[in-house]
């Protein structure tokens, strides 16, 4: 079998109703139980024949030899010359960065227990300010994990607009806060705006010594010192580790104080699970290899442009979010790893939301609209709540349902109340959500990412596109810089003179 685009473009496109007539086994051939999460995509247009040719083709980019390099500890990350090491913060990896790692999270550790015996005074409310990967992943993992547990009240807060950080001040007791200050530079300038004015709230509000109630997450320790934050309160971790990849790292400090340690070592160890899983098993099984397949027919055969993961839990309302940053600043990418063009597309267009409330929302586009967009659903079986089950029970027949019509489709006469049917989706079930699970799926879908990155031929771990509208922003704020016609208006429609 040739192993290049054209072997796949070839194949026959089947209407998922025939592949499953077909195929009798079709259904045991593309699901698989990894980590307590069942993963299911029969209802893709995956085949045996795709699989094998997406297998070829991985032969081919060397996906083996690169994924040894990931876990090897050696340079992936081409452009920045960096190893890329967030498999090291859960034990899988290069033994030196995997020791290293450990330490990390033993001072970590080490500081979460003087907070819980009050040796910073007596905390009950935690400020966790961020931005991009240093408040997506904190923020999914609280507010997933988080909502039974009463040790602390944790905000993150990441919008530089001041309503966001107001909106905690009214909430929060300064003088029982926690403020952390999370930037792999120390110098992100959203981050260190929100972290003065923290400050300056907590001044403003009779705390005597506040910066001995700040807590730095960095990369860059010597520059969280010279911010006023001493040296005993630094947690580092390593450069390494990409910001949207960093909840493993310290950057998990909120979630592990808010959490409980027990609860952030079950979430390492869960990612680890998967990451064994990635790691050891032909890519015919191996789920983030599958989830990539599908994703890179989609996008390189079908040309879809977007694809839409949907939680049908509200404890997961956040996933879509983090993986948009996760799959687009990851892959929406131009360029090759040599600097060439692409020539093909990368990344989809990563959006969603939270059942059941999206099938009053969007849900009208994805059944009858003129767009191809594959769907993912994400459930749980066990219930989050302690209501009838009828509530739980209506939550899932929706999610199932759902991808059974997108699938099927109807035909009527009226074509306004026609449904064209064949329409892709995936399904994520996990046993329960618990660290350990979640921990899984989150690492799953980093893998996923890597796999399609790989296939592409394009570098997935760094980031330049986030640098040029940062820079013009704050060469407008110095002054003294020409912008086009349509930006000096709108900045003199702003500021004036």
């Amino acid at each position: 079998m040739a192993a290049d685009w054209s072997t796949i473009e070839s194949l026959p496109q089947t209407p998922l109703l025939d592949l499953f007539a077909n195929d009798p086994n079709r259904l045991a051939s593309l699901s698989l139980d990894v980590a307590g999460i069942h993963f299911d995509w029969s209802k893709t247009h995956l085949t045996p024949e795709a699989v094998a040719a997406f297998v070829e083709l991985a032969k081919a980019k060397g996906l083996a030899a690169k994924r040894d390099a990931l876990f090897g500890g050696e340079v992936v990350n081409v452009t920045e010359g960096r190893a890329v090491e967030h498999t090291a913060e859960r034990g899988e990896g290069n033994p030196e960065s995997v020791a290293t790692a450990r330490a990390s999270h033993a001072r970590m550790r080490a500081l979460i227990d003087a907070i819980e015996a009050e040796a910073l005074g007596p905390i009950r409310h935690v400020l966790h300010i961020g931005i991009g990967g240093s408040a997506l992943g904190p923020d999914l993992l609280v507010d997933a994990l988080g909502r039974d547990t009463d040790r602390y009240d944790v905000a993150i807060v990441s919008n530089v607009d001041g309503v966001a950080l107001e909106e905690v001040f009214k909430r929060f007791d300064p003088a029982a806060t926690l403020l952390v200050v999370a930037s792999k530079t120390f110098t992100t300038t959203e981050t260190m705006l929100n972290a003065t004015s923290a400050l300056q709230w907590m001044t403003e509000n009779g705390v005597e010594d506040p910066y001995g109630r700040v807590i730095a997450l960095t990369a860059n320790p010597d520059k969280a010192v010279e911010w006023g934050v001493d040296e005993t309160r630094i947690l580092s971790f390593a450069e390494s580790v990409g910001g949207r990849y960093s909840l493993w790292s310290t950057i998990g400090f909120p979630a592990a104080l808010g959490l409980g340690w027990d609860a952030f070592e079950e979430l390492l160890e869960g990612a680890a699970e998967m990451d064994r899983h990635f790691r050891l098993t032909d890519l015919a099984q191996n789920a983030p290899a599958l989830a990539a397949f599908a994703d890179l027919y989609y996008t390189q055969v079908r040309h879809a442009e977007t694809r839409a993961p949907f939680a049908y839990d509200e404890r997961l309302r956040l996933l879509p979010s983090y993986l948009q940053q996760l799959e687009m600043e990851s892959n929406g990418k131009g360029v090759t790893v040599d600097g060439e063009a692409v020539g093909r597309p990368t990344a989809a267009i990563t959006w969603g939301g939270v059942g059941t409330d999206a099938q009053h929302a969007v849900f009208q586009l994805l059944h009858q609209g003129t767009h191809l967009v594959p769907v993912e659903f994400i459930a749980v079986i066990e219930p989050g709540d302690v209501l009838s089950d009828d509530h739980h029970r209506q939550l899932l027949l929706n999610a199932f349902a759902q991808g059974a019509a997108l699938m099927k489709g109807k035909k009527v006469d009226d074509p306004a109340r026609s449904y064209s049917g064949d329409r892709p989706s995936s399904t994520i079930l996990l046993d329960t959500l618990d660290p350990r699970t979640l921990g899984a799926l989150i690492a799953f879908y980093e893998h996923r990412v890597f796999v399609n990155g790989v296939l592409l031929g394009i570098n997935s771990f760094d980031q330049f596109g986030v640098e040029l509208g940062k820079e013009m922003a704050k060469a407008a704020d110095q002054g003294g810089q020409e912008f086009d016609p349509s930006t000096e208006d709108l900045i003199q429609r702003a500021f004036g003179a």
